[in-house]
């Protein structure tokens, strides 16, 4: 048979070698994707690793810097607690070991104290809990020595005993610093500062040197003699020996007043400052307002025979309580503050007796500051009753049972507990009803009542409330906001909105105790540029 041409022959050797390089080709890219993928796969597990590595580390940070130390010592796992603990009644054995002189294990436990105080201090500083093996050596050496300490007979008992009578000496001694603090704090407030000391000098001497200034007060006194008895004025009481704090009071009454020729001011005060008053109110300008100055001394009716006080200030006992220095501290320091002693304190009893022609009348204390126009109380309805006062009973202090002594049958039959009481300082008496209902014979009868000091202890507060009760008309509070001279967080939009704001307490704005941020609403009233004012406030 014949072979065929070349062209037409079947071309097997080249079809296998071809099929052949392909199947390597084809391996070989199998093995490279396997290897490369196997790499691959390599470098994400590394980097997983070190990313959670990396995590954990910072997690492990964050817990450290986050350590609260104050619960790591409360927890009562942590050997930080365990640490605390230990000190602490290793601080009792070194008590007791010093009270019986075993001196030689008070300093072994002081020494293994200041051991465990270094401990805890570092903990704290680094931010990281206390370890096993840091504590574990003062552990075992504070309860080798706690154990030797009861072993000599230093048992639970004893303990307990020991410190239950450290804890009374700690109270004895604590209660006594109040008591002391108070008693300081009460004679810094008691004495009169160098300025106004000054002051009232500087007026005496000029009273008592010009005759012609005790001519014009007399001369004054007739002139003025209509208008002081006038009921179509607006008359307000003053009671006070402070020079400085009355004019404060004048001045503010005036510039808050929209007619101040209207207002007709009756001031009392005693002998020693009777001069330096004068002297003030009849040298400078008040806006045409009429301005009386009485001594209490002149008042010959309130003698012994009349007022109860009065007697009660010739009473030996009375005064003792009042006046000797060493006095049983069990009675608070302000229960016997002079002060309550004074007559001028008790004056404001006696107003229709001072006033007998007056049909209505404002009494203000020396320590307030006028805000607003207080005309309008005079044309205010109260229903028939004395006194118009701002209740207090918004705390439950001012109630009648905080003041009084409820135990006492004559005050317990007589008086509800719970009734809400209310403040001198800014208040409208009228008259007519006063001397209608009698209210100076109440108040004498519960000062003889009192005459032992068993009914009450502090003041005029209370023979107040005793004496105007069921006879006080509630005024608005917006009236007179009390406080300032004790409360430093007085809400300001009260201030604001006050008519008559009340340094009560015993920072006075005139002492360098007075709260700063009540002071401007006191010193702007006071008249900054005489020159006797120059001379003592500001170079005390």
């Amino acid at each position: 048979m014949r072979r065929r041409a070349t062209e037409f022959r079947r071309p097997v050797r080249r079809r296998f070698s071809n099929w052949i390089c392909l199947v390597l080709f084809a391996l070989f890219c199998v093995v490279g994707l396997f290897l490369f993928l196997l790499h691959h796969n390599q470098d994400d597990e590394d980097h997983g690793e070190q990313l959670v590595v990396d995590k954990s580390a910072r997690i492990e940070k964050v817990a450290h810097d986050g350590l609260n130390f104050t619960e790591e010592i409360l927890s009562a796992t942590s050997i930080a607690r365990q640490l605390a603990e230990q000190m602490i009644l290793a601080k009792a054995y070194v008590i007791i070991s010093k009270e019986h002189n075993n001196l030689h294990l008070a300093w072994q436990l002081s020494s293994m104290i200041r051991s465990c105080q270094l401990l805890l201090s570092k903990a704290a500083m680094r931010g990281e809990p206390i370890t096993l093996d840091e504590a574990e050596p003062i552990i075992i050496g504070l309860s080798s020595l706690i154990f030797k300490a009861q072993d000599a007979h230093y048992d639970i008992a004893t303990t307990i005993m020991t410190m239950k009578s450290h804890i009374q000496a700690l109270e004895e001694r604590a209660n006594a610093a109040t008591v002391q603090s108070t008693l300081f704090g009460q004679m810094v407030a008691e004495e009169i500062p160098k300025s106004l000391h000054c002051l009232k000098i500087k007026l005496a001497s000029d009273w008592l040197r010009n005759p012609s200034l005790q001519k014009l007060a007399n001369e004054n006194l007739n002139s003025n003699s209509l208008r002081l008895t006038d009921n179509n004025l607006y008359h307000f009481c003053i009671f006070s020996d402070n020079m400085l704090a009355t004019s404060v009071v004048v001045n503010s009454t005036i510039s808050s007043a929209d007619h101040p020729k209207q207002l007709v001011f009756h001031i009392v005060t005693n002998e020693v400052s009777y001069g330096a008053m004068q002297a003030w109110f009849l040298t400078n300008d008040f806006q045409g307002s009429t301005i009386e100055v009485q001594n209490i001394e002149e008042f010959s009716w309130l003698n012994s025979s009349y007022a109860p006080i009065v007697k009660q200030q010739l009473d030996a006992d009375f005064r003792a309580f009042y006046l000797e220095e060493n006095q049983d501290l069990k009675f608070e320091p302000k229960l016997r503050n002079p002060k309550y002693m004074l007559l001028l304190n008790h004056l404001r009893f006696y107003i229709p007796q001072i006033y007998p022609q007056l049909k209505k009348i404002i009494f203000l204390d020396d320590d307030v500051a006028v805000q607003k126009d207080l005309t309008a109380l005079f044309s205010l309805d109260l229903h028939g009753n004395v006194n118009g006062a701002v209740e207090t009973c918004l705390e439950a202090f001012h109630r009648y049972y905080k003041y009084l002594n409820f135990s006492n049958p004559i005050i317990s039959s007589k008086f509800d507990p719970q009734a809400c009481g209310w403040a001198f300082g800014m208040n409208v008496f009228d008259l007519i009803a006063w001397r209608k209902a009698n209210v100076t014979a109440r108040y004498h009868y519960w000062q003889e009542q009192n005459a032992d000091r068993t009914l009450w202890k502090l003041g005029t507060i209370p023979p107040g409330f005793l004496a105007f009760y069921g006879l006080t008309e509630p005024l608005d509070r917006r009236w007179h906001v009390l406080g300032l001279g004790y409360d430093m967080s007085i809400d300001n939009r009260l201030i604001e909105t006050a008519a008559v704001v009340h340094f009560n307490g015993n920072m006075k704005p005139w002492l360098k105790l007075g709260i700063s941020r009540y002071k401007p609403l006191w010193e702007r009233y006071v008249n900054q540029s005489h020159s006797y004012i120059k001379d003592c406030l500001t170079t005390s």
